[in-house]
């Protein structure tokens, strides 16, 4: 085996066992744009650029991460997303 393709397995098995959790946004039919963003905006600290496109990505194909990383890091910032009224999941 060439030194390229152990180099290349070993950045696979690291990469394979950094599992990283995502945050998934879903649509629904109560809640409005400018909520969805203000919401992203303060709970996974968004630009606002960045939450109106996860907006318009939700409202169109349904779903959309808005944010990935560690478990602990992510579940306060679901909480906070599922108590202002949106669905999300992390996955």
């Amino acid at each position: 085996m060439s030194t390229k393709e152990e180099l290349l397995e070993k950045v696979e098995r690291k990469t394979k066992k950094k599992k990283q959790n995502e945050i998934v946004l879903y649509n629904d039919d109560y809640n409005t744009f400018d909520h969805v963003i203000e919401t992203l905006i303060s709970a996974c600290e968004h630009t606002p650029e960045q939450a109106e496109q996860c907006s318009i990505l939700v409202h169109y194909k349904g779903k959309c991460t808005v944010k990935t990383g560690p478990y602990e890091e992510l579940k306060p910032r679901c909480s906070k997303i599922l108590d202002a009224g949106l669905s999300a999941e992390i996955v």
